[in-house]
Formats: C-alpha cells, sequence, structure tokens
C-alpha cells in the first residue's frame, strides 16, 4: 500500500507539472536570462556591470523579471527534456498521446537549431555573460547538444525512425568539430564551437553522447574521441571520486548536479563501450555522490559541503542519476524516491510548477523557470515512473 500510495503521488505531481508547462505553451524564465532586461544599457556593455545585473535577477527570492521587462521565452533545452520525459511516459504508459507530444517536440527542435552552423545543435535563447567571456545568444553549447541527442536516440530505439539517427549523426557532427585540449592524458571537448573552453561536465556529456551514438551509427571516429575525452575527465579525478568543475583554479568547486551529468555521461560511456575501462572512476564517482549530496531527510544539497542554496536543478539531477544506477544498486532508487517526494513536499507549488529555490531561513524563490526546474523534474519524475513501473 505504501508504495502504491508514493506511486499515486508522483504520477500525480508529473501530471500537474505537465499541464502546467503545457498551458505556459512551453515559455519559462531560466536563473540566467537577465541580460534580457531593458536595464541592459546600464552595465555599459562591460563584462561586471552585465554579470551584476545577471546575478541580481538570478539571485533575488523575490520575481524581478516582470520588473525589469524580461518575458518568458521558449527553450531548446526545455523543449528537448520534455521529450525526454515525454519518451519515458510513452513506455509507462503506452498511451499514444505521449509519442505524439515527444515527436511535436522533437520536430521543433528540428526547425529550431542553431543557423549558425550547418550540423544540428542548441543554445540559450538571451545573452549570457560569466568569468570566461559572453555567449552570444543562439550560440550553441555541447552540454544542451548533447542532453538533446540523447532523446533523439531514445527515439530512434524506440520507433525506428531513420531520420531521428540522421539528426544524432548530425550532431555527431558537431561534436566532432568543436575544439579540442590536447594532453599527455586524453582529450578535452570544448564547451563552445568558437574558442576552447574546457570543463568536465561539458566534455563527459560530449563523450557519453559519442559512445551512445557511434554503437548505434558504428562511427569508429566518434568512439574514439569519446574514449579520449574520458581519458581527459577520469585521469583527472580526485582520489575521493569527485571531480572539480574545470582544472583552472577559479574552477576548483564541484556541486550536486555537475556530478550527476559527469556519473550519467560515464555510465552510458561504459554501457555503450562494455570495456569496463573506467568502471572504478564509475563506482568511486557515484559513492562520492551518494554520500555527499543528500541530507537524510532526503533534501538534496547544492554543495557537498552545504545544503543552501536548495535547488531544482539539484534535485532533478539527483532524481535521474539515482533512477539510471538503480538497477546496479537498489538503493539508489529508494534515495530517488526520497528525494522526489521531498522536492515534491517542499518545493512544489498547487499550480503544479517546482519553485526555483530555498535559501536560509526557509526563504524560498517560486519563479517558474521552464528548463531549470519544470522540464528537467518532468524528465526526473517521468523516468522514476518508469524505473517503478519496470521494477
Amino acid at each position: 500500500m505504501a508504495l502504491e500510495n508514493t506511486r499515486l503521488k508522483l504520477s500525480d505531481s508529473t501530471e500537474r507539472l505537465e499541464k502546467w508547462v503545457e498551458k505556459h505553451e512551453y515559455k519559462g524564465y531560466e536563473p540566467f536570462d537577465g541580460l534580457s532586461s531593458f536595464l541592459r544599457p546600464l552595465t555599459f556593455n562591460t563584462l561586471y556591470g552585465e554579470r551584476i545585473l545577471q546575478q541580481v535577477v538570478r539571485q533575488s527570492p523575490i520575481n524581478l523579471r516582470p520588473l525589469f521587462g524580461v518575458k518568458p521565452q521558449e527553450s531548446t533545452k526545455g523543449v528537448g527534456y520534455m521529450a525526454w520525459g515525454y519518451l519515458a511516459r510513452f513506455r509507462e504508459t503506452k498511451q499514444q498521446v505521449y509519442k505524439e507530444k515527444a515527436i511535436q517536440c522533437l520536430d521543433w527542435l528540428d526547425r529550431n537549431k542553431s543557423s549558425r552552423y550547418k550540423f544540428h545543435s542548441w543554445g540559450n535563447h538571451f545573452d549570457f555573460t560569466s568569468r570566461s567571456g559572453r555567449l552570444p545568444k543562439l550560440e550553441p553549447i555541447i552540454v544542451w547538444t548533447s542532453l538533446i541527442g540523447h532523446a533523439y536516440l531514445d527515439a530512434y530505439q524506440m520507433f525506428k525512425e531513420e531520420r531521428f539517427v540522421e539528426i544524432a549523426k548530425s550532431i555527431t557532427g558537431w561534436i566532432l568539430d568543436l575544439p579540442r585540449e590536447r594532453t599527455e592524458n586524453g582529450t578535452c571537448l570544448s564547451y563552445v564551437a568558437f574558442k576552447q573552453n574546457s570543463v568536465h561536465n561539458s566534455n563527459m556529456l560530449g563523450a557519453g553522447f559519442l559512445a551512445r551514438a557511434s554503437k548505434i551509427t558504428g562511427n569508429s571516429e566518434a568512439l574514439a574521441v569519446a574514449r579520449e575525452a574520458m581519458i581527459y575527465s577520469c585521469t583527472r579525478q580526485l582520489p575521493d571520486g569527485s571531480w572539480y568543475y574545470g582544472e583552472e583554479p577559479m574552477h576548483h568547486w564541484f556541486d550536486n548536479f555537475h556530478t550527476g551529468y559527469n556519473l550519467d555521461s560515464l555510465k552510458r560511456y561504459n554501457d555503450a563501450v562494455g570495456d569496463g575501462a573506467f568502471t572504478e572512476h564509475l563506482k568511486r564517482g557515484f559513492t562520492f555522490f551518494k554520500e555527499n549530496f543528500f541530507e537524510k531527510s532526503g533534501c538534496p544539497k547544492y554543495y557537498h559541503n552545504r545544503a543552501y542554496p536548495i535547488d531544482i536543478q539539484c534535485a532533478s539531477q539527483a532524481i535521474d542519476t539515482l533512477v539510471m544506477f538503480s538497477k546496479e544498486d537498489p538503493d539508489s532508487f529508494k534515495l530517488a524516491e526520497k528525494v522526489a517526494l521531498w522536492t515534491i513536499d517542499n518545493m512544489q507549488a498547487r499550480d503544479g510548477h517546482f519553485y526555483y529555490r530555498i535559501y536560509p531561513g526557509g526563504i524560498k524563490a517560486k519563479t517558474p523557470m521552464l528548463h531549470w526546474g519544470q522540464a528537467t523534474m518532468y524528465k526526473a519524475l517521468s523516468h522514476l515512473l518508469r524505473e517503478m513501473q519496470r521494477t
């Protein structure tokens, strides 16, 4: 009875979230969309000024966007995650409507790929500024391109439509054209196409997609590049199983959801290649993840040594990663349920959307992000429900 009650609660939460996203026509805010504000000229086109504006909008518990002229926008990454979630719902329920919704999303993504490159790739619908420099609107990044790519691979494996594998081949071409940092211990795929930018999660996400795609397409170059990328990141894994965000000193930190990206990608690589080359790295990384990023209540921590800000992306990615490892580690499935139930109880609004963050003192930032929160949670809960049905 307890299991059935849990399933019903998860199902109700997922359905309410689905209705919210569809009612809002797949549009919403994002944490880093502050440069869409009419206040941007006050930054005087300086990196420092743009970062301040961006962070004020991002960190405020009160949603300043309507006041600052930032409007809800479409999101390629949001639509990609919804497609992935719909595919999982179709597997679970066999309802034709979920197949139709997934294909509609994938077709929309095909039409809305970046026009800057000949191969399929995707980026943000807004300008973004970080310590590393500026990322222009619609400039694709390997993170979202790889993650969206997995939805196309899932669709191909489920429906056997050649157009989906052709898009996966195109995504492979874009990733193979990226700059790479070549070292004595592996090669790092760049975060973006217009310069070399080395960080572990994006490198491993690219490698995970290339390995999985190569198993379907037989592209030996993609497999070789994937292996070199995993060598780069796995030889730089810290002794306790963690990874820095990147090797530059300013990137010497690690958090919940980027660690989840790393683990998912390494597992996908191992599952596709099957040579066991990085099995010990995967075990150490997953042990560190489970032991350091969760409180006993199921609350997902942002960092290994502190919980706040409690962030919806940490919750969603944690659920997804734990579900992915549940076949090998049954305890991870129980933890995934625990995290999901805690998040529903503490971060889901009555209208179905999930809050962005909880700050110290229980202050809740209730801003309805699209990709960062709604689509990621929809995908995670859909995968959890699918795994619950399978077992």
